[in-house]
């Protein structure tokens, strides 16, 4: 399943990429999470709570950062586990400036297992796109407040 899209941000590169960095914000501003633990590195141990159509999931597992160029593009890879089905992910993010604006371009590809497989990609789409929404309205919200 591929996941792509772009959010528009009034904040220079350094300022986005300083919060999505920030794992105590990304805690905060990420729909679903209640745990985000650090490992090791630009690992962590990620537990999130989070309704996909009728149904409601909790997911454990590891996201990573890698690939990164500071203020400019990262890397995301997820694994999570539920009972319901497994995810894997890897999603690169490319922050590029635009005027006193950022943009963040995100395009990667999900893998998808067991029951969540079978919810089908429409529906999952759908729940991809407004989690995505609902992060970078959160974002956009955290770094206002502190700026």
């Amino acid at each position: 399943m591929v996941i792509q899209g772009k959010y528009s941000i009034v904040a220079s590169n350094q300022v986005v990429w300083q919060h999505l960095m920030d794992p105590e914000i990304l805690a905060r501003i990420t729909p679903g999470i209640s745990d985000l633990h650090h490992l090791e590195g630009d690992k962590y141990r990620a537990i999130s709570n989070i309704k996909i159509g009728p149904v409601k999931a909790s997911f454990e597992g590891e996201l990573e950062i890698r690939d990164k160029v500071e203020n400019t593009s990262a890397t995301l890879v997820i694994n999570q586990n539920s009972k319901i089905g497994n995810v894997t992910a890897e999603i690169k993010l490319q922050l590029t400036g635009v005027d006193d604006s950022t943009e963040v371009h995100y395009e990667g590809d999900a893998k998808l297992s067991g029951k969540l497989a079978m919810l089908g990609q429409r529906i999952i789409g759908g729940v991809i796109k407004s989690l995505s929404r609902e992060f970078f309205k959160a974002l956009n919200k955290e770094i206002i407040v502190k700026n």
